[in-house]
């Protein structure tokens, strides 16, 4: 079994996989303050809670895009399972072809996204990744990977509202009964789901407007699953597209 892990803004999505099959996935808070022993207490007892052991561990990889904590959690691969873990960097053998000017860059979700999305899909692609923030990976019919879009979060957004204007409440993400809201708080979880619903729907039609021809489009990350039925266009949810993508970058560089 490896361990793919991916560092985002929000969560640590932690997720043991053997011979391409996922076996669990775990996620645990992204902290700048925390050590490498803390990551690596709350990682012995993930493996604990999931039925595995330190020594099943054969290997890992990590995409970051926190560079302060990603040290703390190579450590803590380190001293919990004894294997050094590979990094999704430049230099790293992924297959695409980047047209993007400055490679080294580009956020390594948005790679490893790209990559296990080939694997599934026919391109072009069109990728949302709906997390802190909203990314937008586009790939060509040729698989060259062409560029991106980044847009805020749900939560960004929802943090933004309850900040600067006085009179609205921070509010728990449920899904919207109906779209005209009875209430403020109805209102704002409408505004924030069906208004980002509105945005990926807008997005598809502008993106495949620059491409020429109809794109698949696909959705990862952890509010995918709350956007994605609100969407006019079909978009192929996925949540472990980016754990799919670390397992197949993992089989093309483990020589």
């Amino acid at each position: 079994m490896i361990l793919a892990i991916d560092i985002g803004n929000t969560n640590i999505v932690l997720g043991g996989i053997r011979a391409g099959e996922i076996v669990f996935v775990a996620r645990m808070a992204t902290e700048h303050t925390r050590t490498e022993d803390e990551y690596g207490v709350t990682m012995k007892q993930i493996l604990e809670l999931y039925g595995a052991t330190p020594s099943e561990i054969s290997g890992a990889i990590i995409s970051s895009v926190v560079p302060p904590v990603t040290g703390a959690i190579r450590g803590a691969v380190r001293t919990v399972t004894g294997c050094e873990a590979k990094l999704v960097k430049t230099g790293i053998r992924t297959g695409l072809n980047l047209k993007v000017e400055n490679p080294s860059a580009l956020g390594a979700d948005m790679i490893v996204n790209a990559v296990a999305a080939l694997a599934e899909y026919r391109p072009p692609l069109i990728i949302f990744d709906l997390g802190t923030a909203t990314t937008i990976s586009v790939v060509d019919g040729e698989r060259d990977y062409l560029g991106s879009v980044i847009c805020p979060g749900v939560r960004v957004s929802l943090d933004a509202l309850s900040e600067h204007a006085a009179q609205l409440p921070d509010i728990g993400l449920e899904q919207p009964e109906q779209l005209i809201g009875r209430s403020t708080v109805e209102s704002m979880r409408s505004g924030l789901l069906y208004g980002h619903a509105a945005m990926v729907d807008g997005m598809i039609r502008y993106i495949e407007e620059e491409l020429g021809r109809p794109a698949t489009v696909l959705a990862t990350g952890g509010l995918s699953r709350m956007v994605v039925p609100l969407c006019r266009r079909e978009v192929h949810c996925d949540e472990n597209l980016l754990l799919k993508g670390l397992w197949l970058l993992w089989e093309k560089n483990r020589k």
